[in-house]
């Protein structure tokens, strides 16, 4: 392995000293996640908070409006839930953000001083997280390791028995309220993207009911019915080409569709007493909730503000609590009761983060069929300063399977107080605009996404809005694959690079990644690597290496299990081979930080390089 020139780190972004606090205060500042409560101890709830400095897991008691931090571990903490009881708290303890370990518990009121959390079930092995569930008496739960998926069930207290193992991508999907069934997700069909349901006796692991809905059609089981003896499972399904509901009597094997006639996707979950659901619908960026009356069919709109919902839930007394966000407002988890009255439910403490820059929308053709075929962006403008042409930063979302909406990002805040407009391209494999655009980069992924962000590139500059010699392409994960593939395909695009934790090498990535992702990318592709091994070349940014012409700057994980630190040192050894300037940054934490101040550090370093590269600063 090289030594690759390190990243310079600046001791601050802007010479304006309220510039400087601003931005650094949308980071610092207090965040909470909407809070989920004990099933039969509403009361008593857990939720994650930014707090401390570090992300991590906090306890609250309603009765008492007591708050208590759960975990204090250095690289955070991020999964957690609490027992029906309320009496226990479950967290994921891995190692240093890289996925993989096992659940432990401690009491909701704290551990006494001292100790340490224990294991919470007996006879499960470690792993990469595959799902949790749990009753009173009966808890599931799954684990991900190189040889397949594993799911356990404990009964009273006892060791956990195995009841599923397959060598392929599955999870625990719902327990019955009664305990009596369990649902799970599997892949045993080979396409982990579009996996298939099981509903097993949780008294004999014995099989109870099968739904597989063909080739290219996913089935995802969302939790049963809470009324106790009620077999009805939820269940989305993408049976017209965008994510449905159905509610699935598992013993009867009697399905309902529910068409509620919405332009987009939705999702949903039941209301507490088993009458309703209430519907998060995604359309065009933005989101709706909705409460769906089963008997009568009757599908109502709550009133929210217009933005995204990134949590909801029904409360027992009917109360609908959520977080919220826009472009230009900050989180916010909020009450919203059956009288209307809407209120803040949870604030954070300390200050409250600065706003930022609203969100405006294009639609840009692409292909032959120009009114079939639209790519979403989401774009704005630094609040001072000229109309354009701008330095513009490409900043394209990971997953692939995700998508930019109009919600608050202090990262996006700090590029426009930068100077620079900002561009979200949705490109084709994105959520939220119905499964035949979010499935159509498969067997050719990567190659397939540029084609979409270059019709937005083009877009923005025939528009005025970018200046085409001082455009960047940025992203993490996924997106970060992509801003190294955009420079050796597209390299007279893009002035500066920067990529986080991204897949460079997809060959090495592919050998070295979780089990869950090599799942994920044969069905990507329609294989492994030993199968495709000329597609994968073909999609991989290290085969195009020797055709990059701009700099680039690289940031990685050490312990990074989605985006193994190998094959990031493979690309960059190729890179240094050649006359381009780069630089890197490595840190002691998985795929991304749970860390304010290293968040806060990785923002300052890309920023900062991209400037210097354009010559901004």
């Amino acid at each position: 392995m090289s030594t690759h020139p390190a990243a310079l780190v600046p001791q601050r972004l802007f010479d304006d000293d309220a510039a400087e606090s601003r931005w650094r205060a949308r980071f610092t500042a207090s965040r909470v996640s909407l809070p989920s409560w004990a099933r039969n101890a509403p009361q008593r709830c857990l939720y994650t908070s930014n707090a401390s400095g570090v992300w991590e897991i906090y306890a609250w008691d309603r009765s008492t409006d007591t708050h208590r931090q759960v975990t204090d571990r250095p690289n955070g903490t991020s999964h957690a839930t609490i027992s029906p009881d309320g009496e226990r708290i479950w967290w994921f303890d891995d190692t240093d953000g890289d996925e993989f370990g096992g659940w432990v518990v401690e009491p909701f009121g704290g551990r006494p001083r001292g100790t340490e959390p224990v294991s919470a079930v007996l006879g499960v092995d470690d792993g990469y997280p595959a799902g949790l569930d749990m009753g009173s008496t009966v808890i599931a739960v799954g684990a991900t390791t190189d040889d397949g998926t594993t799911i356990w069930v404990a009964r009273g207290g006892d060791a956990a028995e195995a009841v599923y193992a397959s060598e392929h991508d599955a999870g625990v999907a719902a327990l019955s309220r009664d305990e009596r069934l369990l649902a799970l997700s599997h892949s045993e069909h080979g396409d982990s993207r579009h996996p298939a349901l099981r509903v097993l006796s949780v008294h004999d692991g014995q099989t109870t009911a099968e739904k597989w809905d063909g080739v290219g059609r996913g089935l995802q089981g969302i939790g049963f019915s809470p009324v106790p003896g009620d077999p009805r499972l939820l269940v989305l399904h993408e049976r017209r080409g965008r994510d449905e509901l159905l509610i699935w009597d598992v013993e009867a094997d009697v399905e309902t569709e529910i068409v509620l006639g919405l332009p987009g996707d939705v999702t949903a979950d039941w209301y507490p007493d088993g009458s309703a659901l209430l519907v998060a619908h995604t359309h065009q960026a933005r989101d709706t909730l909705h409460r769906y009356d089963i008997s009568t069919g009757l599908l109502s709109t709550l009133d929210i503000p217009r933005g995204t919902i990134g949590s909801a839930g029904a409360r027992p007394d009917g109360t609908v609590e959520y977080s919220w966000s826009s472009a230009s407002h900050p989180s916010v988890v909020r009450s919203l009761r059956p009288d209307g009255t809407d209120s803040v439910l949870l604030a954070p403490p300390g200050k409250v983060s600065p706003g930022s820059t609203a969100l405006s929308d294009v639609f840009v053709p692409i292909g032959a069929q120009a009114d079939d075929s639209r790519v979403h962006a989401l774009f704005a403008r630094p609040e001072a300063g000229p109309d354009g042409p701008l330095p513009t930063v490409f900043a394209v979302h990971g997953g692939p399977h995700a998508a930019d909406e109009d919600r608050f990002s202090p990262y996006r805040a700090v590029w426009l107080d930068a100077g620079f407009a900002v561009v979200h391209v949705n490109y084709r494999g994105s959520n939220g605009y119905g499964s035949a655009w979010r499935d159509a980069i498969e067997g050719r992924p990567g190659l397939t996404e540029l084609e979409d962000i270059a019709a937005v590139h083009d877009w923005a500059v025939r528009s005025g809005l970018a200046d085409p010699a001082r455009c960047v392409i940025n992203g993490a994960s996924w997106g970060g694959y992509l801003a190294l593939l955009a420079l050796g395909v597209q390299p007279r695009r893009w002035a500066v690079g920067v990529a986080s934790v991204p897949v460079a090498d997809y060959v090495a990535a592919y050998a070295d990644e979780m089990e869950p992702l090599r799942a994920f990318d044969r069905a990507l592709f329609g294989g492994s690597p030993e199968e495709l091994p000329e597609l994968y070349r073909e999609c991989s940014p290290l085969s195009y290496v020797d055709r990059v012409a701009s700099p680039v700057i690289v940031l990685a994980g050490e312990n990074d299990p989605r985006c193994p630190i190998r094959q990031i040192d493979n690309y960059l050894d190729r890179l240094a081979e050649h006359d381009v300037p780069y630089e890197v940054y490595r840190y002691d934490a998985g795929h991304g930080s749970l860390v304010v101040a290293e968040t806060i550090k990785q923002t300052a370093i890309e920023v900062s390089f991209a400037r210097r590269v354009l010559g901004l600063e």
